[in-house]
């Protein structure tokens, strides 16, 4: 099937998102230590919110009617809020590349809500590439140790991050679902605003414990990459490609992650994964492959 404008324009968003959302892995790993999770994205998502309000006046402008029923943005900054402070958590204890692995099993878990919220259908080709890329996201988390992979041998972080995915895997069919004509960066703005209400009240003692002139610079630059990259673009490139797209499709794009995770620790000097784990990863990339050539009816 010949892909329409607008479908092209929703593969390349997400395959910018692909490359943004790596670079939270391997930064959120080094400062999880040194900041409360609830801390960090609070004041991520406020400032994210600021330089989205300035993105939406620059462009459609504010009216009142994109801001009607505004329980939607409530819903929808909640999971996303929740998807951030648990990965962050995660990664205190999970290693970059495992908790990519396990960003990979949202595009499964995604085309189950997408069924069950839009009923959005997967087709054969899409099941045999999710199957594919959920065995591939588990060779790589449990290090290609089958005896590990039987006993659940799993880690602390993985686990916490796994749950934070359920939460991102609901908000990606909840986005059409709520949304109600709403340009991208519109919309964007209502979901990081409302997330930033509930993070800042939910962080509100990590938020005054912690001494922020002591903080070290990598976390100011870990916290202005997350700003502009993995929040306020990454968004709005979500967003964008999930009006566009079915939910697993979007979804399909992490695939990569691992991939873009793998040379950004490269290039960071934390060398190379096994042989083991790359097979793995090269099982996520084949499902990709497959998932995108399959373009159901969205």
């Amino acid at each position: 099937m010949k892909l329409t404008t607008d479908q092209w324009r929703g593969h390349l968003a997400m395959l910018l998102f692909s490359a943004l959302v790596a670079g939270s892995f391997s930064l959120g790993h080094i400062v999880a230590n040194e900041i409360a999770p609830a801390a960090i994205n609070a004041v991520r998502f406020v400032l994210a919110g600021i330089v989205m309000g300035l993105f939406v006046m620059a462009g459609p402008g504010f009216k009142r009617e994109h801001f009607a029923s505004p329980w939607r943005y409530l819903v929808l900054g909640g999971l996303f809020g929740l998807y951030f402070v648990l990965m962050f958590e995660g990664l205190k204890t999970a290693k970059p590349i495992s908790a990519a692995a396990v960003f990979t099993l949202m595009p499964m878990m995604a085309a189950g809500f997408g069924w069950l919220l839009l009923r959005q259908i997967t087709t054969k080709r899409m099941a045999l590439a999710l199957t594919i890329a959920a065995f591939g996201a588990l060779w790589v988390i449990f290090k290609g140790d089958l005896a590990a992979l039987y006993r659940l041998d799993v880690g602390r972080g993985e686990v916490i991050y796994f749950i934070g995915c359920i939460s991102h895997a609901i908000y990606t069919p909840m986005v059409r679902k709520l949304n109600r004509g709403e340009s991208a960066v519109t919309f964007s703005f209502g979901v990081l605003v409302a997330g930033s209400i509930l993070l800042v009240v939910v962080g509100a003692r990590d938020l005054l414990a912690t001494n922020w002139s002591d903080l070290p610079w990598i976390v100011w630059a870990t916290l202005g990459y997350l700003v502009i990259f993995s929040t306020a673009s990454s968004f709005v490139l979500l967003q964008y490609a999930t009006l566009r797209l079915p939910s697993a499709k979007v979804m399909a794009y992490s695939y990569l992650t691992p991939s873009w995770v793998i040379l950004i620790e490269a290039m960071i000097g934390n060398g190379l994964p096994g042989a083991i784990v790359l097979a793995g990863v090269a099982a996520t990339i084949i499902a990709l492959f497959l998932l995108l050539k399959d373009e159901a009816p969205s």
